[in-house]
């Protein structure tokens, strides 16, 4: 007879515990064995054997494949991701040691990824101060929004760990009949739709007295479904939020609070649109938003939006930038699955199509875009629309842009017609950009010189020194 073939799987079972909310003490009283040699199995300084294993799936009554897991796979992606930065692009790593470090060394691994996310963190603040130089200085007040924009974008707007559970969310649910039919089942809540005087504001309520969902009835199918979901993450998924938030560097609660309304609606859409299906509907349809968006019977922005999130280690597609702005040009989201240099304080260049499609509502429009430093990338943008749903109805046009890296164009269905035309040339902000020429130019950019305009008056709103 074949022997037990040990394993070793430290960092998956560490994160088990806690996704079950357990200390290293209540697992060994589970699993009638010692703290100390739960913490020597986490620590891969002893094997998990196939007896072992079994005593987890029935314990907790899990799967045996999800119990076994990868093998160390997923945390030696995690972490050659994390070295492909360019700061260690003259340092050999091959791909076996990084590895051997990932499989051998799981809290060596667990601390450098911790430190690599927190000076992501550091550098968009740094950034974020540098852009805002000639703004009041107001170091004492914490910005939430700008914390939770940095919080996702340290992170690339990445979180497989809510990616895998929502697919399981979403086989449950489609096992069960759908999504009405699993909140019945699993949660013994039925699902109510109400006019909206009625609701009183409310899109969505949960009724814990009437144990219902109560959706506004001039929300659309999409918009229904989106909400639908959003009421499961937060039903199912808070352990999973908490765990995520908790390395995260928060200056005040509403922060927080912010980032935790995007881990959720992260997580809703990952249920309409579960990463494995989703990444081979993209490729198959080469990235057609409004066709993946019926596929999934999601929205058109819902569909954007998911696409800057896959970038699970192993399983990447082409990263994407993602805006919103109002016709008055305030932004009111970035979600970056790229690191673009723009994504942080970039979207008020008038020169960019993203401000010019409110002209021709619900048309894709595609452009080519250069930054001054050369940087080369592919946009569309289309209008979008909120609320309505009757006469009457407050309505709220809104513009979005998708945005890749022109080397990753090619596998977009609107790059394939033609060949590329010159692009744009467009800035950050103004304030960042040093095109002397530009016509549009709304500042000065920081560290030039205006020249006097006695006696030469520039086509350009301002004349700048050589020097």
């Amino acid at each position: 007879m074949a022997k037990d073939r040990p394993v070793y799987m430290g960092p998956r079972l560490r994160r088990l515990r806690r996704e079950l909310g357990l200390t290293q003490a209540d697992m060994a009283a589970d699993l009638e064995i010692s703290a100390s040699y739960v913490a020597l199995l986490e620590r891969n300084q002893r094997p998990l054997t196939a007896d072992m294993l079994l005593r987890l799936a029935r314990t907790y009554k899990l799967d045996m494949a999800e119990v076994a897991g990868d093998g160390g796979a997923e945390q030696t992606a995690r972490l050659q991701a994390v070295l492909k930065d360019p700061m260690f692009a003259d340092i050999d790593l091959p791909q076996l040691a990084t590895g051997d470090v990932a499989v051998n060394y799981p809290g060596i691994t667990e601390a450098l990824l911790r430190l690599y996310t927190s000076y992501r963190e550091e550098h968009l603040a740094l950034a974020d101060r540098d852009a805002g130089a000639d703004a009041q200085p107001q170091e004492d007040v914490a910005d939430p929004v700008a914390e939770s924009r940095r919080f996702l974008a340290a992170r690339r707007n990445s979180f497989p760990l809510l990616d895998d559970a929502a697919e399981k969310l979403a086989v449950e649910a489609e096992t069960e009949g759908g999504l009405i039919a699993w909140l019945k089942a699993k949660h013994n809540l039925r699902v109510r739709r109400l006019p909206s005087d009625v609701m009183a504001g409310s899109m969505r309520r949960l009724d814990r007295h009437r144990d219902a969902v109560l959706l506004d009835d001039a929300l659309d199918g999409a918009s229904s479904s989106f909400q639908l979901a959003l009421q499961i993450a937060y039903l199912d998924l808070r352990k999973s939020f908490d765990a995520i938030l908790k390395d995260g560097q928060f200056a005040g609660t509403s922060g927080q609070r912010l980032a935790r309304r995007a881990l959720a609606s992260y997580a809703a859409a990952a249920i309409l649109m579960p990463y494995t299906a989703f990444a081979k509907a993209v490729e198959a349809r080469r990235y057609d938003v409004e066709a993946l968006a019926r596929q999934f019977g999601a929205s058109f922005e819902q569909t954007a939006h998911r696409l800057t999130t896959l970038q699970k280690p192993g399983q990447e597609r082409v990263p994407f930038f993602f805006l919103r702005v109002d016709p008055a040009g305030n932004v009111s989201k970035r979600l970056d699955g790229a690191g673009f240099p723009f994504a942080r304080h970039g979207g008020s260049c008038p020169l960019w199509s993203v401000h010019r499609v409110f002209e021709t509502p619900r048309e894709v429009v595609t452009q080519w875009l250069e930054l001054p430093d050369g940087q080369r990338f592919f946009s569309i943008a289309r209008t979008v629309t909120a609320g309505g749903g009757g006469w009457g109805a407050p309505r709220v046009e809104r513009a979005i842009a998708l945005c890749c890296a022109a080397e990753h164009a090619h596998r977009l269905i609107y790059t394939q017609d033609s060949p590329p035309p010159a692009p744009t040339p467009i800035g950050v902000t103004c304030r960042l950009c040093h095109r002397s020429q530009c016509m549009a130019r709304s500042a000065p950019p920081i560290g030039r010189d205006m020249l006097p305009d006695d006696y030469r008056r520039t086509r350009a709103p301002f004349g700048f020194a050589d020097g």
